[in-house]
């Protein structure tokens, strides 16, 4: 199982960015999705997480109202929409899949992906 996130990049404050998180090796219907991120000198959280059906999905409370996360299992591709970004948005995002429930743990997760930087400064 290989789960690739892409997307990142540098944006001014206020701007957007989208990730995408692409698994391979594995189908994507009954796996939850989390996206995680780690800033400099700081533990890794969660920021964001969905259910296998699509039809539930969390969010940390730094981000609600701003970040928007999706998936389209026919492209085994999961997305982070993220707008109104501010500076402390800045980190390493990373995503995870998980047989188990969604969860902003991330040790309820057995697969991850590499991470994407997002770098938010004007």
């Amino acid at each position: 199982v290989q789960l690739q996130a892409s997307g990142g990049g540098l944006v001014q404050p206020g701007g957007s960015l989208s990730l995408s998180c692409t698994l391979s090796g594995i189908t994507l219907d009954h796996l939850a999705i989390g996206w995680f991120r780690q800033a400099p000198g700081k533990e890794r959280e969660g920021v964001s997480c969905i259910t296998g059906s699509g039809s539930s999905s969390y969010y940390t409370d730094s981000v609600k109202g701003r970040f928007t996360i999706s998936r389209d299992n026919a492209k085994k591709t999961a997305y982070l929409q993220m707008n109104s970004l501010k500076p402390e948005d800045t980190a390493v995002y990373y995503c995870a899949a998980t047989v188990f429930g969604a969860t902003l743990v991330q040790n309820g997760y057995e697969y991850w992906g590499q991470g994407t930087q997002v770098t938010v400064s004007s």
